[in-house]
C-alpha cells in the first residue's frame, strides 16, 4: 500500500471515529468519494490496524441503522419550510 494511502486511510479513521461522522459527511470534508471512504475504512483498515477497523466499523453500522430517522428528519424540515409559505 502507497504511503499516501496509508495516511490517507489513518486520517480518516481518526476524523470518524473523533466526530461519528457518516461516510458521505467524510468525504466531503475529505475531498474524496464516498466509495474511496468504503474502501478505505472497510478493506484497507483492517490490513494497518484490525481494532482500529472495528471500532469505525461500529460507528458506520450505527450511522447505517440511523439514516432513515435522518431521512426523515430533512423530509420533514423540507416540507416545513416550503409550507410556512402557504400559512401566511
Amino acid at each position: 500500500m502507497q504511503e499516501y494511502i496509508r495516511k490517507r486511510v489513518l486520517e480518516i479513521c481518526e476524523y470518524i471515529l473523533q466526530s461519528n461522522h457518516t461516510v458521505r459527511q467524510t468525504a466531503a470534508v475529505f475531498g474524496v468519494s464516498k466509495s474511496t471512504v468504503h474502501k478505505d475504512m472497510t478493506e484497507r483498515l483492517p490490513i494497518i490496524n484490525k481494532e482500529l477497523a472495528r471500532q469505525v466499523r461500529e460507528v458506520l453500522e450505527k450511522n447505517k441503522a440511523e439514516r432513515h430517522l435522518r431521512g426523515g428528519e430533512a423530509t420533514k424540515r423540507k416540507y416545513m419550510n416550503t409550507n410556512k409559505g402557504d400559512l401566511d
